[in-house]
């Protein structure tokens, strides 16, 4: 491979398919990463539609399996060097806080947190031996805020933050770049887990749980097309000087990160709970 090489983990659907397709496009050789390598021929497909087909290579990576990140190694030391690492893989989880058992809560992180921090621990040497590399972590808004009903998601967001802060100041010595893209909501799969959310008739919280649901499907119609996240994945992975460390990206989203950066808390929490009010 004479090109650069992009990793991409979760690239069977959603952000990372879609990254693989613009990375790919942009010139990359990319190797997409699933746990399911079931669902490669779809990616393939779609690699082939856009005529990049000969440069996405799937392997197998299940980011939570210290063993699969170990194999993984390996496939590693096959390569020249890796230039991007995006760590894509994640899920959303949904529930109320007190009805949420630890072992959900430790699972939720499982993928989203600990499983940044195995894959980028497993890249980094490769990076560091070239001098250079960029390294880029799919956040959310719910990084920056916590919405009721999502502590899982949010709480594992927000450590992902604070992790990619620290990185960056790490690495930056070492000529390598860590940057959070933090999506508002888009047309992808991953609210899936809010919605399937099943809640005990007596849940002191079912009306409030119901209130969510209904403010989940009538924003359906605003959220945005997935693909701009992947073009400024894209656009970032191209950019010749150094990226800024965050990238808030969808309809609201900057105007709810200056919102709490400016208001009192009891405003923002009387704003979000008066809207959920209004819905019941």
């Amino acid at each position: 491979m004479d090109k650069k090489i992009a990793i991409v983990t979760g690239s069977s659907s959603g952000f990372g398919l879609l990254c693989v397709l613009e990375l790919a496009k942009a010139g990359f050789e990319v190797i997409a990463t699933m746990r399911n390598t079931g669902k490669a021929k779809s990616v393939l497909d779609e690699a082939a539609r856009h005529d990049i087909e000969n440069s996405v290579h799937i392997q197998p990576l299940d980011v939570t399996s210290k063993e699969s990140i170990d194999q993984f190694k390996n496939y590693l030391n096959t390569l020249e060097s890796v230039d991007l690492l995006v760590n894509n893989a994640g899920f959303a989880m949904g529930g109320f806080s007190e009805e949420v058992s630890v072992e959900e809560y430790r699972r939720q992180f499982e993928t989203n947190f600990f499983g940044v921090i195995g894959v980028t621990q497993a890249v980094l040497p490769f990076m560091r031996k070239k001098g250079s590399g960029k390294i880029i972590n799919m956040s959310s808004i719910s990084g920056r805020i916590g919405f009721p009903g999502l502590s899982p998601y949010a709480s594992s967001k927000h450590a992902l933050e604070g992790y990619s802060e620290s990185l960056r100041l790490e690495l930056k010595p070492m000529g390598i770049d860590v940057v959070l893209v933090e999506p508002g909501s888009y047309q992808t799969s991953i609210w899936s887990g809010m919605e399937e959310i099943i809640i005990r008739a007596d849940s002191p919280y079912r009306s409030f749980m119901e209130s969510l649901k209904t403010e989940v499907e009538k924003g359906k119609a605003d959220h945005g097309n997935p693909e701009d996240v992947a073009k400024l994945v894209t656009r970032i992975a191209l950019q010749p000087n150094s990226p800024d460390l965050r990238y808030p990206i969808g309809k609201g989203v900057k105007r709810n990160l200056l919102i709490k950066s400016l208001a009192p808390w009891k405003v923002i929490e009387a704003a979000i709970l008066g809207k959920l009010i209004k819905t019941k």
